[in-house]
């Protein structure tokens, strides 16, 4: 197991692997809790991460297993917000009214534009790590770029 390996891939990757999670609509807050507990389980099992078609994306998918459980136990307690009032804005070249308008998309939706273009996977490597078929994922892909672009050029509903 090589720590410089380990080390190289977290800082390559930690920023597009929580845009990627707080963009299928975790708080952003509990996104940068999940990441880090998804990094943490990735360098206990970094020998088998590593071989993974994209190590990327498991961490992803293991943010949100790991926000997943942490609402279950919580879901009694705790009423949900549908967006958090600020995401950060520390990245000047990021969009950020893409990230909004992500964020209001379906869950599903959510989670294929947020691995096919916040990780860059192809379609394949998508489905393999959602667990759907490969034409799930172009499907969702479809309707989430549609929404997102009467969203983005039509935000106040007007051509609607």
């Amino acid at each position: 197991m090589s720590r410089e390996e380990f080390a190289d891939f977290y800082v390559g990757a930690k920023d597009r692997c929580l845009r990627a999670a707080i963009a299928t609509g975790m708080d952003p807050g509990r996104a940068e809790e999940a990441t880090a507990e998804a990094f943490a389980r990735a360098w206990s099992r970094w020998p088998t991460v590593r071989l993974a078609s994209s190590p990327a994306a498991w961490v992803v998918r293991t943010a949100i297993n790991v926000d997943i459980s942490w609402w279950r136990k919580r879901r009694r307690e705790l009423t949900v917000p549908e967006t958090p009032e600020q995401l950060p804005r520390d990245d000047a070249s990021f969009d950020h009214d893409l990230l909004q308008a992500v964020r209001r998309l379906p869950p599903r939706q959510r989670q294929v534009v947020a691995l096919r273009y916040f990780l860059d996977l192809d379609a394949e490597t998508t489905a393999h790590e959602l667990g759907i078929a490969r034409g799930t994922v172009s499907a969702s892909l479809h309707h989430a770029l549609k929404t997102l672009r009467l969203q983005l050029t039509d935000p106040e509903g007007m051509l609607s």
